[in-house]
């Protein structure tokens, strides 16, 4: 079975966001499985939690959270129609990608190259419950919007 694609990159972004929101502790493989389920797949559906969750002392949440805080960038290149910003409007070309963690939220925004100014990407915010998980948002968001090829 196929799994349809957004209509829009935006919501796509959107999609991954809410993906990752439930998948505390995804593999990136699972943030697709649940990327999919968010935009709406019929066939979709999470997969189930790990058996084991792992023990205290290999867990290391602040080193984590101090390189989540400082955000992921990316260079892409937007595909065809752009990326939905909300202050701009639709951006094209060549653009860097950050994902950025403040607090609990997400938020994915993007920039022309070398520029000052960045835009957030319309429809991409959402909590994460653990700050770990910025890694896969900023994963599928430049999976989706990175259209190189056009």
């Amino acid at each position: 079975m196929t799994t349809p694609e957004p209509t829009t990159a935006a919501g796509a972004a959107s999609a991954a966001a809410t993906a990752a929101t439930a998948a505390d502790s995804a593999t990136p493989g699972e943030a697709a499985t649940l990327a999919a389920a968010a935009a709406g797949s019929p066939g979709a559906s999470a997969p189930a939690a790990p058996a084991e969750a792992p023990a205290p002392a290999e867990a290391a949440p602040a080193p984590a959270a101090s390189a989540a805080s400082a955000g992921k960038t990316t260079d892409i290149v937007a595909g065809q129609g752009g990326v939905m910003t909300d202050e701009v409007g639709v951006v094209t070309g060549d653009l860097t990608l950050r994902t950025e963690l403040s607090g609990d939220q997400v938020t994915v925004s993007v920039q022309y190259k070398d520029a000052d100014e960045w835009y957030a990407v319309t429809g991409a915010k959402a909590i994460l419950k653990d700050p770990a998980d910025v890694e896969a948002v900023h994963a599928v968001a430049v999976g989706i919007l990175n259209r190189p090829e056009g």
